[in-house]
């Protein structure tokens, strides 16, 4: 048979991120590279027992077919926790947050459409938006937030700019209160509807991050949310929250797509949410890896200061963001590194335009204090034994 293949299956990618993930099966390595949560934050004992609850409860419903909308009680739980006014009807439960993103390239893409991101971006969000075809224009971004003015140079018929803006994946930063208000203001103003992804958000270490862009504006936005970073990825449970006027046609993509996320884990995060359980579990995660956090910044503070190689502080979130002295390039070193036992991934994938090739990120939230220590300490000579 000669199988013909669409045009949008070409545009299609593996991701790098899990090619990388490969690698670091190696027996002993030191892993850097994945967003992984940290497996000592999966609340076992409280799914055991929502399990048990679910199925002794209303174990035929959990088991069925259900509304392609979501479990009514989580979407009224999502509203509620959210810090603008919802109405749960806006609210639609996804297979994952990364469902979310290919339910909107779906509903809002055609090829060639404008599409803005920022320098750099989330990986999995390109890959998702990819195969509609879109014109990524990638818009200049620094550790507060987007270039506003870079945003007025090119906003004209974007369909969306997509943005993560708390602890952002991949380099960790957030925006403050005043690139907030900006942003919003401005994006009302050249018309250019947001898409604000936060699986982030609740992994603050001191203080909590300001106020959603969406509340700022509900009717220019769709809010994407996440329970894989506070509970467990493996259950596949995301969230968004839409204006009423776009709700229709994404239920439809849903229902086109899987027909509903499954009912029987949707039940059970609500068993184990319903009595405000993230109130006691979720500081624990932010204090586990803020420590982490704060070990990985001592050791590259160690082994690399003065060496060129610079580094943020972020102030929540799982990641942080190298930049290599200029002419070294991530990608080439990365197998050096691999050598030595340690893992990460270059910065270039995440870039949808020019990339900077001497850009890596850094995850903090899956190793000891141990691990962190001796693998910024190989990383450190790999970087030292290849400067140009």
């Amino acid at each position: 048979m000669n199988w013909k293949m669409a045009d949008r299956a070409e545009k299609m990618n593996p991701s790098v991120i899990r090619e990388i993930l490969k690698v670091t099966e190696k027996p002993g390595i030191i892993s850097f590279a994945g967003g992984l949560p940290s497996p000592k934050t999966f609340p076992i004992a409280a799914f055991t027992k929502a399990c048990a609850n679910v199925l002794g409860s209303d174990g035929e419903a959990a088991l069925q077919y259900a509304a392609s909308e979501g479990y009514g009680p989580l979407r009224e739980w999502v509203a509620a926790s959210l810090p603008w006014d919802i109405d749960p009807a806006q609210v639609l439960i996804t297979t994952g947050s990364q469902q979310a993103l290919d339910l909107i390239a779906k509903i809002l893409i055609d090829k060639d459409s404008r599409v803005l991101v920022e320098t750099p971006t989330y990986l999995g969000a390109l890959q998702a938006f990819t195969p509609m075809e879109p014109e990524f224009v990638s818009v200049a971004s620094n550790a507060g937030g987007i270039d506003l003015q870079d945003l007025a140079a090119k906003a004209a018929g974007a369909r969306f700019l997509y943005l993560l803006p708390n602890f952002q994946n991949p380099t960790g930063n957030s925006m403050n209160e005043a690139s907030r208000a900006a942003l919003s203001a401005a994006a009302a103003r050249l018309g250019v509807p947001i898409i604000e992804d936060n699986p982030y958000g609740d992994l603050w270490f001191d203080a909590p991050p300001p106020l959603p862009l969406t509340a700022r504006n509900p009717e220019g936005c769709i809010y994407m949310g996440s329970f894989s970073k506070t509970l467990a990825p493996g259950l596949r449970l995301g969230f968004l929250v839409a204006p009423k006027a776009l709700y229709p046609k994404l239920l439809q993509a849903k229902q086109a797509a899987d027909l509903h996320t499954p009912s029987f884990n949707q039940r059970m995060v609500h068993e184990v949410l319903k009595d405000g359980f993230l109130d006691q579990h979720v500081p624990t995660i932010r204090a586990l890896y803020k420590a982490q956090r704060d070990a990985m910044l001592a050791a590259l503070e160690a082994n690399l200061a003065g060496s060129g190689v610079t580094w943020n502080k972020p102030d929540g979130g799982m990641f942080l963001w190298l930049k290599l002295p200029k002419g070294m390039n991530a990608v080439d070193l990365l197998p050096l590194a691999v050598e030595r036992n340690v893992a990460y991934v270059p910065g270039a994938p995440f870039y949808s335009g020019t990339p900077e090739h001497n850009t890596l990120r850094l995850s903090f939230v899956t190793s000891t204090v141990e691990q962190i220590n001796t693998g910024i300490a190989a990383l450190a000579q790999v970087f030292s034994e290849n400067q140009r």
